[in-house]
């Protein structure tokens, strides 16, 4: 038999209810045949460290060692541009304003320090646009530099910035020694930790985003094209960053978006950059394929009803308090259960937002989701004689309402 979630929702209320005296507890099991319930096909990865998640969810999708140290490299530079987005945010700086290249940034960023580098030159001074779209489309090193230095009174000094400011957002794992992902010890992050970098980058900057989607920029007439391989392929990625060393192998810090879907993907310890382009897609793709989002109830909408013991209202409606939107293997759908847990019937008085009963959704292969249902509005206690009648009938004919 196959149940719509609105077919469900009008059977659950227009059903019978079983009535207890008060302090039973009675188990309402309502089965939502949502379509779904075998976990998705097994997937794996060539690389050392992998995350992949749903934004709208937070749902992880696949992990490996997301958890574990490592070097970030040039992914680094989300953090760099991060910080620099937060000050054209709060006014502090317009992407007009400029600053000046130093002769440590040239000659630690530059050409001839045999990294990524945007080609400035030392005493030109820069506007803040070129270099957010040097750091992120020509990864330069230099660039990464000048904004650190015109932010702080030291590379140094602005990495302690980076730092810091990761601990509050939550990359908890996180440490940054420069600006730029260079290889030293101690700066370290994890694949979760730059997954929540980018999630962030994508929420809070939005009118500003759209930088790391460009795949070329030509700046002090040299054209330098996004290393982002990704971008590239008709697979809907709009960002955001890769990163290689020696030491880290190759890596892409990656989203992509269909529909009302957006996928993040971390990748470390790559061999090649013929597999940063490969694999990427491919678990992309995977996770696009095998998992969909759905929604089972909007914030404020009944499930169902719960009677009231001596209460001036016989029933009072249960109502989730905020959307419930689960993202699940599309094969975990048939399977699926969907159950309201909670006694019956409630005593009287009853407030709005009092919790009343948990709705549980549970499918083989997926962890056992609980969700409070909280009352949809007030209901007063029944006065004395209201009360002695209740109780009377419950004693002669069983009614408890």
């Amino acid at each position: 038999m196959k149940t719509t979630t609105r077919a469900f929702l009008k059977n659950l209320r227009s059903g019978p209810h079983t009535c207890l005296r008060p302090g039973a507890l009675l188990f309402g099991l309502f089965v939502l045949f949502l379509a779904m319930s075998f976990p998705a096909q097994a997937v794996t990865t060539i690389a050392d460290y992998t995350i992949l998640l749903d934004v709208a969810t937070g749902r992880v999708l696949f992990n490996k060692d997301a958890d574990e140290p490592m070097q970030p490299a040039s992914m680094s530079k989300m953090m760099t541009v991060y910080v620099l987005f937060e000050r054209l945010r709060d006014g502090s700086l317009t992407l007009d304003d400029t600053f000046v290249v130093s002769e440590n940034a040239w000659r630690k960023g530059g050409a001839k320090s045999g990294s990524s580098t945007m080609f400035l030159e030392p005493g030109k001074r820069v506007r803040v646009e070129d270099l957010i779209r040097g750091i992120i489309v020509q990864s330069g090193n230099d660039a990464c530099i000048v904004v650190a230095e015109g932010l702080a009174s030291s590379e140094q000094a602005f990495a302690e910035d980076m730092t810091a400011r990761a601990r509050e957002m939550g990359l908890t794992n996180t440490v940054f020694k420069n600006s730029t992902g260079w290889p030293v010890p101690g700066h370290t992050s994890t694949a979760r930790d730059l997954a929540l970098l980018a999630e962030r980058t994508i929420r809070d900057f939005p009118e500003y985003y759209a930088y790391y989607s460009e795949k070329e920029f030509t700046y002090n007439t040299i054209r330098q094209t996004n290393r982002n391989p990704l971008l590239y392929l008709n697979i809907s990625a709009d960002g955001l960053k890769t990163g290689h060393t020696l030491e880290s192998g190759y890596g892409l810090t990656a989203s992509a978006k269909k529909g009302d879907r957006r996928l993040i993907l971390v990748i470390n310890g790559l061999p090649s950059k013929k597999k940063r382009r490969t694999e990427p897609e491919r678990l992309l793709a995977w996770g696009f394929r095998e998992f969909n989002n759905y929604k089972l109830f909007s914030a404020g909408e009944k499930v169902t009803d719960a009677d009231v013991w001596l209460g001036q209202q016989p029933t009072v409606g249960l109502v989730v308090e905020k959307d419930m939107l689960l993202t699940l293997p599309r094969k975990a759908r048939r399977k699926m259960k969907v159950s309201v847990r909670f006694q019956n019937p409630v005593p009287a008085p009853v407030a709005k937002g009092d919790k009343l009963a948990t709705l549980v959704v549970a499918a083989p292969g997926e962890e056992t989701i609980e969700i409070s249902l909280v009352a949809a509005g007030d209901v007063s206690r029944l006065g004395l004689i209201g009360r002695l009648g209740t109780a009377l009938k419950g004693i002669l004919w069983g009614e408890t309402r």
